[in-house]
């Protein structure tokens, strides 16, 4: 039996957890749709002939693709467990990657409120996605970090606002006189052991480079991109995450904003595609991790612009794993505070 009540401590449900509903097929044309919206032209996302150079069964999913899933899964732990916020703000970001997806995949998502830290007063809200294949082993992990924000700095209009312009059936904020407490047991992950995919952890990438070609200090090729009005729209369709943030100037500004800005998962997809034009297989990657410092504000007049470099951070010989650092400004303005990716080379 539920009641209406003031806004619920969040970190109280730390470790709420569920399994979303079906799976998820990964299909050809959605990887594709999915490579255009982060203008990643790679072939093997593209071509099922040069996937299968690679030693794909299909075409390959770019890393960031499995934020598709993970958005459709975490909407039930949005709309009925992390309320109360007058609007989000993603901070951090990690991939963990234990085997490529593919086309023909499926997927089973599960969800978890993995943390909740208060900072200046703040929720930094951890979400971790797992998905796991048809034999129940983990291909890939999420973690996603956002800032809740109340009160100051946020305009009361904002959720009135934001109703007014949102696709129906959709719910992005809960107003906190809508919270509602149960007396239910929260749901938690059951126990078991956790087994990784297999068959990622023995494949061999096919890499441009060897690890022997590389060295401590190499750079990337630098990597500049232009993202218009248009491409946040496309974006937030692709992806389904429809905050107007990212596509409403009106609702951008009421939630403290300049104006509209670009998705931060966008800029990360840029950024992963930058590092896998260079490695030369986008399923070199094991691990991804962005925490974001600022944002890039997309004009209606002249887009915005992400420039996008990179250098060899480490070498691991005994893995054969290159650690690069990345480095993505907007108008001069860092957007990644701290990013690297863990490449393993042939």
């Amino acid at each position: 039996m539920s009641s209406a009540v003031q806004m619920p401590d969040v970190a109280s449900q730390v470790g709420y957890y569920y399994q979303a509903e079906g799976t998820f097929e990964v299909g050809r044309e959605k990887i594709r749709e999915y490579a255009r919206a982060v203008q990643d032209f790679h072939p093997a996302h593209w071509d099922e002939g040069a996937a299968a150079d690679l030693g794909y069964s299909g075409l390959v999913a770019p890393l960031t693709f499995v934020s598709i899933p993970a958005m459709a899964a975490n909407r039930r732990l949005f709309e009925e467990v992390v309320r109360g916020y007058d609007t989000f703000v993603q901070t951090e970001q990690v991939f963990e990657q234990y085997k490529p997806i593919v086309a023909g995949d499926r997927l089973v998502t599960d969800v978890e409120l993995s943390s909740v830290r208060q900072i200046a007063g703040k929720d930094l809200i951890t979400v971790t996605n797992t998905f796991t294949d048809p034999l129940g082993e983990v291909v890939h992990a999420m973690h996603t970090t956002v800032v809740g924000v109340t009160g100051e700095g946020v305009d009361p209009a904002l959720t009135g606002a934001v109703a007014g312009v949102m696709m129906h059936g959709i719910t992005v904020f809960t107003p906190r006189d809508e919270v509602v407490s149960s007396d239910e047991p929260m749901p938690r992950r059951p126990e078991g052991e956790v087994r990784y995919s297999l068959e990622g952890a023995a494949r061999t990438p096919a890499t441009t480079l060897s690890f022997d070609d590389l060295t401590v200090g190499l750079e990337l090729p630098l990597r500049e991109a232009t993202v218009s009005r248009g491409d946040l729209v496309n974006y937030a369709g692709v992806s389904g995450d429809s905050n107007p943030i990212h596509w409403d100037a009106r609702i951008a500004r009421l939630a403290g904003l300049p104006d509209v800005i670009a998705h931060g998962m966008l800029t990360m997809g840029l950024g992963a595609g930058f590092v896998s034009a260079w490695s030369g297989d986008p399923g070199a990657a094991a691990r991804y991790g962005v925490r974001l410092s600022n944002y890039t504000v997309v004009s209606a007049e002249s887009g915005g612009r992400i420039e996008y470099t990179g250098r060899v951070k480490s070498l691991d010989p005994n893995t054969r794993t290159a650690v690069i650092a990345i480095v993505a400004k907007s108008l001069g303005r860092k957007i990644f505070g701290l990013a690297t990716t863990n490449v393993k080379f042939r």
